[in-house]
């Protein structure tokens, strides 16, 4: 039978663009303004896990398409980086999208997708459950794409003989439209409370010639 361990090591990992928008539709914050090292230790302490590593990954526009979105995102990865945080980003994919207006009008719009990603966290996890580091698989994700990890992780654990699980956190309110995590995995749901008290004190978007920040 397969022991629970007293001291549980945990590693974060965080899917960037799929947090912020999580925590835009449940709380209405306007861009990425979380402090990733602070929103993994606010799910692990009460849970007595000890963070070993946090890991982001986000997709990043080109500078000629988003300049002032392209800056935040490399400053703000910059510092995470100098924080300890492992980072991983790709540029976005661009494709044209059609959308329906108020009006019923059709209207083509330019949309960034992340490409790449998902498989990114897959093959991290998978590599981090099998080398044995960790006994806590921690996702900040509601990606689908996402639950056969959960699956292979716990064939690691059969295989290996070992404790360990996976668990996905998500911010929710009564406005979120989505209030499931990834099948498969133990859900935790981030209030505002303990959202906001995890906030990054910096603005990484670029000041405008009259001295404001702008809000796209």
């Amino acid at each position: 039978m397969i022991t629970e361990p007293a001291i549980k090591r945990a590693v974060a990992f965080i899917d960037g663009q799929n947090l912020f928008y999580a925590a835009k539709e449940a709380f209405g914050h306007s861009y990425p303004n979380y402090d990733v090292k602070a929103l993994a230790e606010a799910v692990c302490q009460p849970r007595n896990w000890q963070l070993g590593q946090t890991r982001f990954y986000s997709g990043i526009p080109h500078r000629q398409d988003h300049p002032r979105w392209h800056h935040f995102w490399m400053a703000k990865m910059r510092a995470m980086s100098w924080q300890g945080v492992h980072v991983y980003n790709r540029p976005l994919r661009y494709r044209n999208q059609s959308v329906q207006l108020p009006s019923g009008a059709l209207q083509t719009v330019l949309v960034g997708e992340e490409k790449g990603i998902d498989v990114r966290i897959a093959l991290d996890v998978i590599r981090l459950a099998y080398e044995g580091g960790c006994e806590v698989l921690l996702l900040f994700s509601q990606d689908q794409d996402l639950s056969e990890v959960a699956d292979e992780v716990r064939r690691v654990a059969s295989l290996q003989q070992r404790w360990l699980k996976i668990a996905c956190a998500f911010p929710s309110s009564p406005t979120s439209r989505n209030t499931r995590g990834i099948n498969g995995t133990d859900w935790i749901k981030i209030d505002r409370a303990i959202y906001d008290t995890c906030l990054d004190p910096r603005d990484y978007r670029p000041q405008s010639p009259g001295g404001t920040t702008p809000t796209s």
